[in-house]
C-alpha cells in the first residue's frame, strides 16, 4: 500500500508550472502551497466538513498567493492548481511496483479519485497498480483512522497484513498507530547541513525538509527504512528467504 503525493509523486515537480505563472515565485510558492494543502486537509477532517482534495488545493494556493500578495484570477488559479494532475512520479517508483508485481499494489491518498485517476493514466502507473483507493469514500484525510480503514475495507486484510509506504511523518505515524507494517521512503536528509553551518541558512526546501521531511516524535516510528523505493522489493526477498 502505496502514498501518492511525495511517495510515489514528486510534489515539488508543480514548482514548473507556478515559475511560468508567477516568475521568480516558484519555489516559494510551492512549497508554501504545498505545507497548507496538508493543514487544511487535518482542518476540514478536525471540524468534519470534508470537502474534496481538488477544492483543497485550490484553497491552499490561494492562501498562498494572497499571503504573498499576488494577484491572480480565478482561470489562472485553477490552470495552476492543474499542474496537481500531472505530477512528475519519482524515477524509483515504476522500478518499485514492477518488482512487486507478484503482490497485490495499490495506493491510498488524500487525492481525489478524479485526482488520483489522472495521475495514474498520465504516468502511465496505472498498469502497475491493483487498486487506487481516496479516501474520498470516508471522507477523512490521513492521518484519521477513518483514512486507513478504507484499506481494510477494499483489499479484505487485517492491518497486519498490509505494508504500508510513505515519506510523510504524518502518514507514517498514522499508520503505524492503525497497525501496519509501515515503510519509510526517506527522501529527506535526516540531518539538514545547514544546522552545523557557522551561520545556519534558511530557506523554503530547507523550512520544508525540516516540517515534512523528518520522523516525527510520536512514539510510532516506521519498522523499516530505505532511501529508496527500488529497495523495497529486496525487503520482501529476504522476508521470503
Amino acid at each position: 500500500m502505496f502514498d501518492a503525493y511525495g511517495t510515489l509523486f514528486d510534489t515539488q515537480s508543480v514548482e514548473t508550472t507556478v515559475e511560468e505563472a508567477f516568475p521568480g515565485w516558484g519555489s516559494v510558492i510551492s512549497h508554501i502551497w504545498r505545507m497548507k494543502q496538508l493543514e487544511y486537509s487535518w482542518l476540514s477532517t478536525l471540524m468534519d466538513r470534508y470537502e474534496d482534495f481538488w477544492s483543497i488545493t485550490q484553497r491552499s494556493l490561494d492562501y498562498t498567493l494572497r499571503s504573498l500578495e499576488l494577484a491572480c484570477d480565478r482561470q489562472t488559479l485553477e490552470g495552476v492548481a492543474a499542474a496537481y494532475l500531472d505530477l512528475k512520479h519519482f524515477e524509483d517508483a515504476p522500478v518499485c511496483l514492477d518488482a512487486l508485481a507478484p503482490y497485490r499494489r495499490a495506493i491510498l491518498s488524500n487525492g481525489s479519485s478524479a485526482m488520483l485517476a489522472s495521475l495514474a493514466e498520465r504516468s502511465k502507473l496505472v498498469r502497475s497498480l491493483d487498486h487506487i483507493i481516496s479516501v474520498d469514500m470516508n471522507g477523512a484525510y490521513k492521518p484519521s483512522p477513518r483514512a486507513y480503514m478504507l484499506v481494510g475495507d477494499v483489499l479484505k486484510l487485517p492491518p497486519e497484513r498490509v505494508a504500508f509506504v510513505s515519506s510523510n511523518g504524518f502518514d507514517i505515524c498514522g499508520a503505524k498507530s492503525f497497525g501496519f507494517t509501515v515503510i519509510r521512503v526517506a527522501r529527506s536528509p535526516s540531518g539538514p547541513s545547514f544546522v552545523q553551518a557557522e551561520k545556519p541558512q534558511m530557506d523554503e526546501r530547507r523550512l520544508f525538509a525540516l516540517m515534512r521531511g523528518q520522523l516525527e516524535t510520536f512514539d510510532y516510528p516506521p519498522d523499516f527504512t530505505v532511501q529508496s523505493l527500488a529497495e523495497i522489493p529486496d525487503l520482501f526477498e529476504r522476508k521470503v528467504r
